[in-house]
């Protein structure tokens, strides 16, 4: 299964960097939580990896090549960065259909999904008139369409009830047990104590730690405590 690397990855826009001299690897069979406050370049990240922005400097690579390079993207990674990015007005299992006639895949990787993420009996219903938690399940079973080795989550908890975030660990927790490279970004820290294997802390644009989990303790209050004092450090 293809890992994902990032490699001294600067990103400037005009005279401001919004990441620097950021390297971090995302291993495969784990879960990874990609930890920070707004606005300490996740995102920018994350997008950088998925080739959405071109880096000033450094590279993301996925499986040890760029994504541009990849032979089937949807096929090697699946994505979920904005949940409200579909059409409000088409019926879940058309707006997944459209999506793997897009990517080439078969038309039965879409009740396939569904049924993942526990949208089946909401398929022929209109987006517009989902929830956001809905929504998120949704860019999730868009996420999982090509049957990916690698899963890019930005935030995919919210707007989940305390079920849905049960259901969300566990789903996590298959996915990366199957080998599959599992990176998520995220601000809920407690939520991401009871189900990460790796752990990615940016601020202010920079890495702060990046190691397995047991090394800054596996109890929310560890990780707590050590995402406050990594955070706060000057940039």
């Amino acid at each position: 299964m293809a890992e994902v690397e990032v490699c001294r990855l600067t990103k400037q826009f005009g005279q401001v960097t919004a990441v620097r001299e950021m390297s971090f690897t995302a291993p495969a069979g784990k879960v990874t939580a990609f930890l920070g406050p707004n606005g300490s370049g996740k995102t920018t990240t994350l997008r950088t990896v998925l080739g959405l922005i071109r880096p000033t400097a450094g590279q993301a690579l996925i499986g040890g090549v760029p994504y541009r390079r990849l032979p089937s993207p949807r096929r090697t990674v699946g994505a979920l960065l904005e949940a409200t990015s579909c059409h409000p007005g088409r019926r879940a299992r058309n707006h997944l259909r459209v999506l793997a006639a897009a990517a080439g895949l078969p038309d039965s990787r879409v009740d396939e999904v569904l049924g993942q993420v526990d949208l089946t009996a909401h398929a022929g219903r209109p987006v517009r008139g989902f929830s956001l938690g809905m929504r998120q399940r949704l860019g999730i079973a868009a996420a999982l369409l090509g049957d990916p080795e690698v899963l890019v989550l930005d935030e995919p908890a919210n707007g989940l009830d305390p079920a849905g975030h049960a259901w969300l660990r566990g789903l996590l927790r298959k996915l990366a047990d199957e080998g599959r490279t599992v990176l998520v970004a995220s601000h809920l820290l407690s939520e991401m104590a009871q189900t990460v294997d790796h752990v990615v802390i940016v601020s202010a644009g920079q890495l702060r730690f990046t190691g397995p989990l047991r090394e800054i303790g596996e109890t929310n209050a560890a990780l707590e405590s050590a995402f406050l004092s990594l955070t706060s450090t000057p940039g």
